[in-house]
């Protein structure tokens, strides 16, 4: 293969990686729980304490990334990931793990500030496809990820999933330090004048906000799924839920995949954000069995085209800025992961979990509004190549 081949399977196989890692967070809540003795709203620090040291590095090194020496970012970044997972693993207190756990995603944040913006010079004349198969090998992933934790509990301790998944990450690091990073010139520095410019560009402020909504629908799914149910299923049946929502994901990104090149942005997420709404109600309506499989199926496949869709969006609006874009895009997903998760956490504690969901249902009804909005704004439903700012 060639170096671009090479850096392309460890960039993928980082974000494979980085999705088990994401999703073993909220099938491990009941453990943590019965662990450390904590209470439900501690347990919704879990989400915030993973993504806020991940949302200050990836902007960072997003908009530095024409500055940076990316090769050695990205190695002592899968480095530094690797690590935190092994201090997780034997973490004798919450605040430990928890610590460990900010110093996991900072280090993700690291890595993955400037991956997108690597693949995107390194595949220019396909960036959008290339997006859509970057989010499908997470979707991967993800799907593995809470079954690895069934896996793993069955015949260890919870602290073994940790190990495992920290041996995700050797390849990358193996590749990454052994491969000659291809040329990145394309890629330009921002100034804070041409940074405020970017910023204030109809369709970044549209995408950055959808992103945010999307980030957050699927915060409170990773990490209060499984605790849901959990009340009414067995540990691995509950676990088997959330592998359904991310099954979603596989076959619905596969087909944005070939989507993305033919059908304009905005309009590829209405459409699919529309069914969301409904199956979101029905799943956290009370309901078991098929019928809730089913609910979270179609919430999975609606919910899986916002990221990749809306981030190639943005940068297809502005290449030249792929690294600040892919750190705003990524901030605001994570950000959207990071408080939403709390704040339920925080309302199941008063109302009980089954109430505390329906916060989902307004959010993708403010997702769809989002997407309108922005269509209305900028004019069209494909990224704009020259627009007004939004002052």
């Amino acid at each position: 293969m060639d170096r671009a081949r090479w850096w392309t399977a460890a960039l993928f196989l980082f974000v494979f990686g980085d999705a088990i890692a994401m999703q073993a967070r909220g099938p491990i809540l009941p453990s943590l729980e019965e662990t450390f003795g904590v209470s439900e709203a501690a347990l919704g620090l879990i989400a915030p304490a993973g993504t806020a040291g991940f949302v200050v590095a990836v902007v960072a090194t997003g908009l530095l990334a024409g500055r940076l020496a990316m090769r050695r970012i990205l190695v002592l970044s899968a480095l530094g990931v690797v690590i935190a997972l092994l201090v997780m693993a034997v973490s004798p207190l919450y605040a430990v793990f928890l610590i460990a756990l900010l110093a996991q995603g900072a280090a993700a944040g690291a890595f993955r500030g400037i991956d997108r913006a690597v693949l995107s010079h390194l595949h220019s004349a396909r960036r959008g496809r290339i997006y859509a198969a970057y989010a499908l090998v997470w979707a991967v992933g993800a799907v593995l990820g809470p079954q690895l934790v069934s896996g793993v509990l069955v015949v260890a301790d919870w602290r073994a999933v940790f190990v495992v998944i920290a041996l995700c990450f050797l390849p990358t690091i193996l590749i990454a330090s052994r491969t000659e990073l291809p040329s990145m010139d394309a890629e330009r520095s921002l100034s804070r004048s041409a940074l405020r410019e970017l910023l204030q560009r109809r369709s970044v402020i549209g995408a950055c906000v959808g992103i945010m909504l999307v980030g957050a629908i699927e915060g409170i799914l990773f990490t209060w799924l499984v605790y849901y149910a959990s009340s009414f299923y067995e540990p691995t049946t509950a676990n088997l839920l959330l592998s359904v929502y991310l099954l979603a994901y596989m076959p619905a990104r596969l087909g944005y995949t070939f989507l993305i090149d033919r059908v304009p942005s905005l309009l590829l997420v209405l459409a699919t954000a529309i069914p969301t709404i409904p199956a979101l109600a029905v799943a956290f309506s009370g309901q078991t069995g098929p019928i809730l499989f089913v609910a979270v199926f179609v919430a999975g496949a609606g919910l899986s085209s916002g990221f990749p869709t809306l981030s190639a969006y943005a940068v297809e609006a502005a290449p030249e800025y792929s690294g600040p874009l892919n750190a705003v895009t990524n901030g605001s997903t994570y950000f959207g992961i990071a408080f939403a998760p709390a704040v339920v956490g925080v309302l199941a504690e008063l109302y009980g979990i089954g109430r505390a969901l329906w916060v989902t249902v307004g959010l993708a009804v403010a997702l769809l509004g989002t997407i309108a909005c922005t269509w209305l704004w900028t004019g069209s439903a494909s990224a704009p190549t020259s627009e007004p700012s939004s002052s």
